[in-house]
């Protein structure tokens, strides 16, 4: 059965950090693109992260760009967000998802509160 479940988020104070996980299952991790995405209420879902199969390649948009890294583990099947300098519009629902060419998988997600 497939499965992809996010830990990590939290609250925390502007200016700090939190790293998020997303443990895959069910299916051949190292296959798939990883992504993360995050989403407030009654705003458009946003890709935050995007990392290549191998982990060599990764894409973010300016919005995080220099606070955020992906990374990954394909032998833990495990997908990382390491976020940096957060501020409160950091605050969003953060969900991991995993696309193949012909599957594509989502997370449950994970709360994210920057506030202090």
């Amino acid at each position: 059965q497939v499965h992809l479940a996010e830990s990590g988020g939290g609250l925390v104070q502007p200016g700090g950090s939190l790293r998020l996980s997303c443990a895959a299952s069910g299916f051949t991790f190292s296959d798939y693109v990883m992504r993360w995405y995050r989403q407030t209420p009654g705003k458009e879902r946003e890709l935050v992260a995007q990392i290549s199969t191998t982990g060599i390649v990764t894409i973010y948009p300016d919005s995080v760009k220099g606070r955020f890294t992906s990374s990954r583990d394909n032998a833990k099947k495990t997908v990382y967000l390491q976020m940096n300098s957060l501020k409160p519009e950091d605050t969003a629902v953060y969900s991991c998802n995993a696309r193949s060419a012909a599957w594509e998988y989502w997370g449950q997600g994970t709360q994210v509160t920057v506030s202090s």
